[in-house]
């Protein structure tokens, strides 16, 4: 059976990620594997970004918490319409996880999300939809965010 990875950041985009990687399953009947990468709190020193690491590692774990709660309400959602849909959240950085779990999974296909926010933020930031295309061991579906 053939295997899609869908890496999700639980934003608004992620339903119609979602929906695109489903209806490719269907199509091929494949099995969802369904990604979230909860990344790590940067490492911040100075006075201005003084924290308690107590508090810290309390908000860290309560967003990994509130994704996991995220990412099986999505996959019993996608299950009712899909027979094989596998949940997975990994700590991690995006790109290099996303890349990992496609080796492990033996991805097919790669079905990801694009929030087209442009080339300032992502030569900032970085897009993790450019880092994947750019290592993918196998064919990338980069959805829209919106449709035009």
């Amino acid at each position: 059976m053939k295997t899609i990875l869908v890496p999700v950041d639980l934003s608004a985009a992620t339903v119609r990620v979602c929906d695109a990687a489903c209806a490719l399953a269907q199509l091929i009947q494949a099995r969802l594997v369904l990604l979230h990468v909860v990344e790590p709190p940067p490492i911040l020193f100075g006075d201005a970004y003084a924290f308690d690491a107590g508090a810290l590692a309390m908000a860290v774990t309560a967003g990994e918490k509130y994704a996991t709660r995220r990412l099986r309400a999505l996959g019993s959602r996608y299950s009712r319409r899909q027979q094989a849909v596998q949940t997975v959240q990994i700590t991690g950085r995006p790109v290099a996880t996303i890349l990992a779990q496609a080796a492990t999974t033996q991805a097919d296909y790669i079905v990801l999300g694009s929030h087209g926010h442009g080339v300032a933020y992502d030569l900032l930031v970085g897009s993790t939809a450019q880092g994947v295309l750019r290592k993918a061991p196998c064919p990338v579906l980069v959805v829209p965010m919106s449709r035009r």
